[in-house]
């Protein structure tokens, strides 16, 4: 009864309130920006590695000194390994790519059509076209952005230009081919669906001068971070010198980055949360001096220190618990609904907040973390309940007598 006394707002206290107003929209907006940041911080990793890991094999195996000509027999015996879901051989190579809008690079793979239609990322990813007929067609699979950069559409052809293509008396002849479109994916990760290319093995094998072999293995595990048990099997199953690449070799880059900067954005709102928390501390010393003769009163009329500390406690506390919670509520809000928020905040200030053609995804991914989420609310409790810690003792320490003197 005393702590919700307190914490009322009186005009003689307005001032005290005030500060404890502000403390609670601090812990609040503190607790739910932490929430919301890590929430889409988790869907950005998450959606990023699984567009990652369904475009590209989780583990890679190259040829470590002669040319990879069986790799018929090493698919075959990859596939058969436990653990593995999908072993396809793959040539890589890159071309210039022309339509009727523009030129632009791009990376061409050779892949069979049996591979292609168990390839995760393209798997209910196909907007126009079909898969079915692509080895004997000798068409072009393309993203959905290329298509739209180049003015391209579904049956339309598209001109490969290849640097080393043709050796003549004259020297090595650029390589000029057409084919038409069959099939545009997309994937929702602007970086593939503009810059990628699927043509049948064979004719890859032909356009790049490599009739006969492929330039590498992908292989896709059940167990994606669970890759370095498999190397050792994946060696013994290629029965020839090979060299074996995992995912986070070859991003090592992003899954750094995203690692380090998901640690510091934590640490950093983390002082939002602080910075409201030394506002309870302020608005408490202010209560303790403000209320000095009424805890002195409380004293000789027989109350205990402890009483005293418990009421300060739960005022203090009350600010952090209600804040913390109400921030919880504000967060989890903002992350279910991310994408009707974007949507209007798009119409307000009519411009695009977020340009795939800038960053990897098309829209803003929020993952909530369950235990990520109880981590944020303990810490901001936890935070609450210390800074009113040493207010409430002081109050409790206070000497009846020296607060009556003068009364």
């Amino acid at each position: 009864m005393l702590a919700c006394r307190y914490l009322g707002s009186r005009r003689k206290e307005s001032f005290i309130s005030f500060i404890s107003v502000i403390s609670f929209i601090g812990i609040m907006l503190g607790v739910a920006t932490l929430i919301i940041v890590m929430a889409v911080m988790n869907g950005f990793r998450t959606e990023l590695l699984n567009r990652i890991l369904g475009m590209n094999g989780h583990m890679v195996v190259q040829p470590a000194h002669t040319e990879m000509t069986d790799y018929e027999a090493i698919d075959t015996r990859f596939e058969i390994l436990e653990s593995v879901i999908l072993a396809l051989p793959l040539i890589e190579g890159q071309a210039l790519v022309s339509g009727r809008q523009g030129s632009t690079g791009a990376i061409v793979r050779g892949i069979f059509e049996v591979d292609l239609k168990r390839l995760p990322a393209l798997h209910g990813n196909i907007n126009q076209g079909s898969l079915d007929g692509f080895d004997r067609n000798a068409g072009a699979v393309i993203g959905v952005r290329m298509a739209e950069k180049m003015g391209l559409t579904l049956g339309e052809n598209i001109k490969l230009i290849n640097p080393q293509g043709d050796i003549t008396a004259f020297g090595i002849m650029p390589r000029v081919k057409y084919y038409p479109i069959v099939a545009i994916f997309e994937m929702g990760m602007s970086e593939y669906d503009s810059s990628i290319i699927f043509l049948p093995m064979n004719e890859v094998q032909w356009y790049f001068n490599k009739e006969g072999k492929t330039d590498l293995v992908e292989v896709f595990v059940e167990n994606p971070d669970d890759t370095n048990t498999m190397r050792r099997a994946l060696e013994v199953a290629a029965r020839r010198p090979v060299y074996i690449s995992d995912w986070r070799q070859k991003n090592i880059g992003i899954v750094s980055a995203l690692e380090v900067e998901r640690n510091v954005m934590f640490l950093i709102l983390t002082l939002i949360i602080l910075i409201a928390a030394l506002n309870i501390v302020s608005g408490l010393f202010m209560l303790v001096k403000d209320k000095g003769r009424d805890i002195a009163v409380l004293r000789t009329m027989g109350m205990s220190r402890g009483s005293i500390m418990r009421v300060f406690l739960i005022t203090g506390s009350s600010i952090g618990i209600l804040g913390t919670f109400s921030g919880v509520c504000l967060g989890t809000f903002f992350c279910l609904n991310i994408k009707g928020i974007q949507n209007f905040v798009h119409s307000i200030t009519e411009e695009n907040i977020w340009d795939p053609t800038v960053r990897f995804l098309s829209e803003i991914p929020a993952r909530l973390d369950i235990w990520e989420t109880m981590t944020v609310v303990f810490m901001a409790l936890g935070l609450s309940l210390l800074a009113t810690l040493f207010p409430a003792w002081r109050a409790a320490r206070l000497d009846p007598v020296e607060a009556l003197r003068y009364e």
